[in-house]
């Protein structure tokens, strides 16, 4: 029984991993990119704007369509396009060219992301919550794999290489996709509307794009933080963002067991206040490279623990419906991830770190704030 759960759970761990493979080769190619294109970094970096903006919208096209989409089709039709985004990218001659291939960069995401957790519907109650910090998880282990894999390629061969390797974390979701499995749906379908006709699965909506805000924009300008704050050079960053994934991956892992004795909402919510508490300590106080670094850990643990029981509780609010649910997940995720950058940005650039640690904290404690009015057990709308 536990080998058959392994198999459905592979090829979920292996699209998300996808999905976020797609977003983090641009990290460690970023430069090189704009050096071959001739064009300023930030230019070249509003390709993470594009893939965010159509990634969106193809999570509400699917939203509308997800009772009718089985998993399986889901996890190929995001492998495949993911693959076809990888080639359009690494072929990319100019930089209207590149920012036009992360559309279909966007469109890829979308089914990867809303299948990896639409399958975790599947899964009973007593072996769902375990599934699912693995699945969230594989984030993180995109961070870990792909980034030093991207980064390799791209000082050895070419930032095109790079491309390489998010392509072949595709092909293997794509070759195991028939092992995912999906829920019954229900007798009804949803509409596009559904999500936000429901009012715990509204407030649920609101939490994670609060929250996602506040921890993307953290991951965004991490980096720069470090550089510049911290004084950690260049070439270590990359080992202090391993790190934070690490801490991640280690805490999602391990969040199932958690939920074995707390509620998933109090979990969410703690964990969001943690964050608030530990995001203005790192940004607001600590400047010695080992605190800094532990406090950043820290923070990545508490996420560790909150995005897998807020994807648990996401599907308790449309059970009838987890695919609508899943793909509600990723355009609110992504719409986080363009919040957050706004936010961070122009705060950076104004009041400096200091005052984004504080900014942060309040999201966070809206996010914990409109969590705790979301229903725990499963409604129908």
């Amino acid at each position: 029984m536990r080998a058959r759960l392994r198999r459905m759970l592979v090829p979920l761990v292996l699209a998300t991993m996808a999905s976020q493979s797609l977003l983090v080769v641009l990290s460690p190619t970023i430069v090189a990119v704009a050096a071959d294109l001739g064009a300023p970094v930030a230019t070249v970096g509003q390709a993470r704007s594009v893939t965010a903006l159509v990634s969106v919208l193809a999570s509400l096209y699917l939203t509308a369509r997800a009772d009718h989409l089985p998993v399986r089709a889901l996890l190929r039709w995001g492998s495949a396009l993911a693959v076809v985004a990888c080639g359009l990218v690494a072929s990319a001659s100019s930089v209207p060219l590149f920012l036009l291939a992360h559309v279909v960069v966007g469109l890829a995401f979308a089914p990867l992301l809303s299948g990896g957790f639409a399958g975790l519907a599947a899964f009973g109650a007593a072996d769902r919550a375990w599934a699912t910090g693995y699945v969230a998880g594989a984030n993180a282990l995109a961070w870990i794999v792909v980034n030093p894999l991207a980064a390799a390629l791209t000082a050895t061969v070419s930032w095109r290489a790079a491309l390489a390797v998010p392509a072949a974390v595709a092909v293997a979701a794509m070759l195991t996709s028939g092992a995912a499995a999906s829920a019954r749906p229900g007798l009804v379908g949803a509409s596009l509307w559904e999500p936000l006709r429901v009012m715990p699965a509204r407030r649920w909506i609101g939490s994670e794009v609060t929250a996602f805000a506040g921890w993307t924009c953290l991951l965004t300008f991490a980096g720069a933080f470090f550089m510049e704050e911290v004084g950690v050079p260049q070439s270590a960053v990359g080992w202090v963002l391993a790190a934070g994934a690490a801490a991640y991956l280690l805490a999602s892992s391990r969040a199932g067991r958690l939920a074995a004795w707390l509620p998933l909402r109090h979990l969410v919510w703690a964990s969001a206040l943690l964050m608030a508490v530990l995001i203005p300590l790192l940004l607001g106080t600590l400047r010695a490279p080992l605190p800094t670094l532990v406090a950043f850990c820290a923070v990545a643990m508490a996420a560790g623990v909150r995005t897998p029981a807020s994807a648990g509780l996401a599907l308790l609010q449309l059970p009838e419906h987890p695919g609508v649910m899943a793909a509600a997940r990723t355009a609110a995720t992504q719409t986080g991830y363009l919040v957050g950058a706004v936010i961070g940005g122009g705060v950076i650039a104004g009041p400096g770190w200091r005052a984004l640690g504080v900014v942060l904290a309040a999201v966070m404690v809206a996010s914990a704030w409109l969590v705790q009015r979301v229903h725990e057990v499963a409604t129908s709308p």
